[in-house]
């Protein structure tokens, strides 16, 4: 399992290809069940955080941190974006940034 370097942008269909990587990612929070928080990615899976922060139910938050499986991801590091966050972007950036990865090195 390689984690170091540079997280690589994900979202939960790119989370599959990227099991024992480090990855950030966006999720909007549907609910923390006993420390795994639970949350939809910009482009519609439902993925697992363990070790995240405490963030209210329907905000965004960034996550940093190692994909443990296709929807799995155990946190280093997570900001809170509040409840106004523009997930279509960031889908985008992550289709951009997987397809052009010489610019994210």
């Amino acid at each position: 399992m390689d984690a170091s370097g540079l997280p690589a942008f994900a979202n939960g269909d790119i989370l599959k290809t990227m099991v024992g990587r480090r990855v950030r990612t966006v999720v909007q929070v549907q609910r923390n069940d006993d420390g795994v928080l639970v949350g939809q990615s910009t482009d519609g899976h439902q993925l697992t955080i363990r070790g995240a922060m405490d963030v209210p139910v329907s905000h965004f938050m960034e996550v940093f941190g190692t994909a443990e499986s296709d929807q799995s991801i155990c946190a280093e590091v997570c900001t809170d974006f509040g409840n106004n966050f523009d997930a279509e972007s960031f889908y985008g950036l992550c289709k951009f940034a997987n397809k052009v990865k010489e610019l994210f090195l």
